[in-house]
């Protein structure tokens, strides 16, 4: 949760004189906090290594969705020197941890917490065998939507896609080497370090329509999803694991 709250502070005050106040919130926010779907691709990653990690990764996951937001929403208030309509502050916190991502979540940590594992393999064709193909049709479906939106991010000069290629790399090599300080798990260090480097784009963006009005979505969302998440799934996920093995 401080690594979560952390991130947004420095890369609200790289991005703002370069993007904005409001766009620079919104970045910052998506840069904290986390997207699940890299944690998902994460795991198939340790599964094709013959390499596992702890359940209560997902509970780190889930606790680090929504710090990154409130920081982002605090930063807006106090550097929004434009004026604009913003949704009030508890409003806004509000929906950041009871938005559908967050709440579903924390939902399933709590079924998690009274179910078994017979339980569980009731709905093993559900939640495990066809969910690789869900995820396929959803991540199609967002790369269009990314796509058709690229034009908008080339508006916004090198800025942005130096920080969507830089950042993850810098947050998630960190907590690679750092976090041989909290466990000598290499799976769950690596799955840590592909949470500080992801960067959510489901979560945030409904927060944001909120909190900053006036930041664009054509800027943060192909930031997170178009450049950051397959940077993530190429180079970074080999980079963080040979980090971690390296400092084990």
């Amino acid at each position: 949760m401080a690594l979560a709250a952390s991130v947004p502070l420095y890369t609200f005050f790289l991005l703002r004189k370069r993007l904005g106040v409001q766009n620079a919130a919104a970045v910052a926010a998506a840069y904290g906090s986390v997207s699940a779907v890299t944690f998902v691709a994460a795991t198939g990653f340790l599964e094709a290594r013959q390499l596992t990690f702890g359940g209560h990764m997902v509970a780190t996951m889930a606790l680090m969705a929504s710090p990154a937001i409130i920081v982002g929403v605090m930063l807006l208030l106090r550097h929004d020197r434009e004026g604009g309509e913003h949704g009030s502050l508890r409003h806004v916190l509000h929906h950041s941890l009871t938005n559908g991502s967050v709440l579903v979540l924390m939902g399933s940590l709590l079924i998690g917490a009274v179910a078994d594992a017979k339980q569980a393999e009731g709905i093993r064709p559900f939640t495990t065998d066809i969910f690789k193909g869900f995820l396929a049709v959803f991540r199609l479906e967002m790369g269009m939507v990314t796509a058709s939106r690229l034009s908008a991010l080339r508006s916004y000069g090198a800025s942005p896609f130096i920080a969507a290629l830089v950042l993850p790399l810098v947050n998630g090599c960190a907590a690679a080497w750092l976090s041989a300080q909290a466990t000598p798990a290499v799976g769950d260090r690596f799955m840590f370090a592909v949470l500080a480097a992801s960067a959510s784009y489901i979560a945030v963006p409904t927060a944001m329509r909120l909190a900053a009005p006036k930041a664009d979505p054509g800027l943060y969302i192909p930031m997170a999803l178009g450049l950051t998440f397959p940077l993530n799934i190429t180079l970074g996920m080999p980079l963080y694991l040979a980090l971690v093995r390296a400092s084990a």
